[in-house]
């Protein structure tokens, strides 16, 4: 495989599309040793068969607001990659989405689906749909049309869809509402359902927790813990949340959370009342992160910015792609950040991994480090499919281990000659082989 030249042709084929093509290209340029040690797959063309979605469907979304009017908005699902097990990944709305971002999050959800060792292959949905300043009843009607274009092309054991960015389980229970309706069945087609409903515990937590045992495990081959750790975390929804409560759990000092506006920073510490604060105002009232100084005036408010440019010892970016450049990265690494484990999908540049890279820092790309929420997914798919319920503890004990195993994996194949751990190459190559074999056993189809 000439990676470089696989590229070239997509970027050709689809062009307009920069964060697929800088996904593909980030893995590619990690397992194209690994890759030309397996002639048999360059013979199959397997390289662009995985990097081109299996299918796409595109639509129309129609819906009336609360004015009467008639809105329309485009939806999406890309069905990457069905190898290893049913289509699985997430819905987002956000005015954001399109196709290339969709594509982009499904390619690099196969690899992650691969990696939590589940039997669960790579999709990716949504809408340019925005639920901010939204009633319930509009989120509702968009939600109910958005699955009457979908039902057709999901199922328990074709495609399983689960919350994302702007799907909580409000919109999970009204989407999931809709497509037994309208298929007459109830069963486990979507995650992140109501714990009334098939819903999984610790499946709200999954993503956050997840992302902090995955940072648990770097800091062990260091002989460190999160304990007394400042940390700056990115983001005030589902993941940033979590990924706050667990640090906080394990003694962690947390500094940071944002949201599209700017970023709040907190020199005493958002300790677990000021938690509680933030997630009533962003889950109930869905208000935003400035607010946060009305209540707790020691902290400061930067408007338009990220929290990069603060001090600390750890970076949890848990909002979106590509919101560390290479300065923030060089800002984070001249601060003495020692570890940065990325709850979003792809936060950091192509060029803020190389300098997280250069500076020989614990550096946890997404695939790896996020991956707790579809893994507790596809527990919650068991669980559907066996009918039962498990605890808590027996949930967080399944997250748990399939982090460390993940992690294991990316020591196995990324721990480089100096022993630095390229934890990239190492999750990029575990995801690839699986997927790999999988495709070759099954033959050209």
């Amino acid at each position: 495989m000439n990676a470089q030249k696989v590229l070239d042709d997509l970027r050709q084929r689809f062009p307009g599309e920069p964060e697929y093509h800088q996904a593909v290209e980030e893995v590619l340029s990690t397992i194209e040793e690994e890759y030309n040690k397996h002639p048999e797959f360059d013979k199959a063309n397997l390289i662009e068969r995985l990097c081109i979605p299996d299918r796409i469907y595109t639509f129309r979304v129609s819906w009336q607001d609360d004015s009467g009017n008639i809105q329309t908005n485009m939806g999406y699902r890309v069905q990457h990659n069905n190898a290893i097990g049913p289509y699985k990944g997430g819905i987002r709305f956000h005015a954001s989405v399109n196709l290339g971002i969709l594509k982009f999050l499904a390619f690099e959800q196969t690899f992650k689906n691969s990696l939590t060792t589940l039997p669960m292959g790579g999709a990716k949905g949504g809408s340019d749909f925005s639920p901010r300043g939204k009633s319930n009843a509009e989120v509702m009607r968009f939600c109910q049309a958005f699955m009457l274009e979908l039902t057709r092309n999901i199922g328990p054991d074709v495609d399983v869809p689960a919350g994302d960015i702007g799907v909580g389980g409000r919109e999970v229970g009204y989407m999931f509402g809709m497509y037994k309706k309208l298929t007459r069945e109830f069963s486990g087609v979507l995650t992140g359902k109501g714990r009334e409903f098939g819903g999984s515990l610790i499946r709200p937590e999954a993503t956050g927790y997840g992302n902090v045992y995955f940072l648990q495990e770097m800091l062990k081959t260091k002989g460190d813990s999160v304990e007394g750790k400042t940390v700056l975390i990115s983001g005030a929804g589902n993941v940033a949340q979590y990924t706050a409560e667990k640090v906080l759990q394990l003694g962690g000092k947390v500094l940071t959370m944002s949201d599209s506006d700017g970023y709040i920073y907190d020199p005493d510490g958002i300790d677990r009342a000021k938690l509680d604060y933030i997630m009533e105002l962003k889950n109930i009232y869905r208000g935003r992160i400035r607010e946060y100084i009305d209540h707790y005036p020691t902290a400061k408010y930067v408007a338009g910015q990220k929290p990069w440019n603060e001090k600390a010892d750890i970076a949890l970016p848990s909002a979106t792609q590509n919101e560390i450049s290479e300065e923030a990265a060089q800002a984070l690494v001249n601060n003495g950040v020692i570890a940065v484990s990325e709850g979003a999908n792809m936060p950091s540049t192509p060029g803020a991994i190389r300098v997280f890279q250069r500076a020989k820092i614990l550096y946890a790309p997404g695939k790896a480090a996020n991956a707790g929420g579809v893994s507790v997914s596809g527990l919650e798919m068991s669980q559907n499919s066996e009918r039962l319920s498990w605890t808590a503890e027996e949930v967080d004990r399944r997250l748990h281990i399939i982090m460390e195993d993940i992690h294991a994996n990316c020591l196995k194949y990324g721990t480089e000659a100096d022993g630095y751990v390229n934890y990239v190459k190492g999750a990029n190559i575990a995801g690839f082989i699986k997927v790999a074999k999988a495709m070759m056993a099954q033959g050209i189809v």
